[in-house]
């Protein structure tokens, strides 16, 4: 099968709180504005991201990545426009519920489980330029799967002095899934969130990350700061761009999404540089 090219980027952290869900929504709804097709996937039994786009009952739809992920497992035939949300700010959503918990203990004796998403995501790359996985906070059989389903992995990160607290684990699963299930997974980068610009923290956590990991692994130029606005935002199922559109979050995640790009359009050009 041939698509468009399609780029697939999970934003994990094992860690919760760290902004992974509005940093799925913001970077989705950025990439948008600067022309690409976007699919979001929450893949979250929790929903946060279904709720935070507007489906409050999130656990009342039948059709989710839940149910996506069954049909699969059944090798049953699917109408892959059933299950995408459209919202209003020019994204699409793979929603998520509870079953995703259900669907998790399933995968444990299914045949080739860790591919399972992988397989479903196939039916949408022709139809994007980009699909954005938010991961739960644990490295189950779900985020496996998101793993073994990505091209790359951006890893947000509260600035505060344990930042760096805990990454080991997910690097360590990052790699065993690089050597064992997806080879070509790549680590984009780390991107510091929830930046209170009253206080020196953020470029002490910045220069701490860049001591234990800037030598593996790119730690983004772009820094989210922290808004209650942002918090605001989801309650009317909004993104922080149609919220508060001149806002230093909405800038922030402008500059991130074209950092984003900008890091992509360099590694295309270095790849075809090699292959000459």
């Amino acid at each position: 099968m041939s698509y468009r090219k399609c780029e697939v980027i999970a934003i994990a952290n094992q860690k919760g709180g760290v902004g992974k869900t509005t940093t799925t929504l913001s970077l989705g709804v950025a990439l948008s504005k600067l022309g690409k097709k976007v699919l979001v996937v929450d893949a979250d039994p929790q929903g946060d991201l279904t709720s935070c786009m507007g489906w409050y009952h999130q656990d009342e739809l039948s059709n989710t990545i839940s149910s996506l992920m069954e049909h699969s497992l059944r090798d049953e035939i699917i109408n892959k426009d059933d299950f995408i949300l459209h919202h209003d700010e020019n994204i699409d959503l793979l929603p998520s519920n509870i079953e995703l918990s259900a669907t998790e203990m399933n995968l444990v004796n299914a045949m080739s489980r860790e591919y399972t998403l992988r397989n479903c995501l196939e039916f949408y790359k022709k139809d994007y330029d980009y699909i954005l996985l938010d991961c739960m906070p644990s490295l189950g059989m779900i985020t496996i799967n998101v793993l073994a389903s990505a091209d790359k992995v951006i890893i947000p990160v509260q600035s505060h002095y344990l930042a760096a607290k805990g990454m080991s684990q997910l690097l360590k699963t990052v790699s065993k899934v690089q050597r064992q299930i997806n080879p070509k997974l790549k680590i984009d980068g780390i991107l510091l969130t929830l930046i209170d610009t009253r206080t020196k923290l953020s470029k002490e956590v910045k220069e701490q990350l860049q001591d234990i990991y800037g030598s593996i692994i790119r730690i983004y130029e772009t820094q989210i700061p922290r808004a209650i606005k942002v918090a605001e935002s989801t309650s009317f199922g909004k993104s922080i761009f149609s919220y508060d559109k001149n806002g230093k979050v909405t800038e922030a995640y402008e500059m991130f999404a074209k950092e984003v790009l900008e890091n992509e359009s360099t590694r295309q050009k270095n790849a075809f540089t090699r292959s000459r």
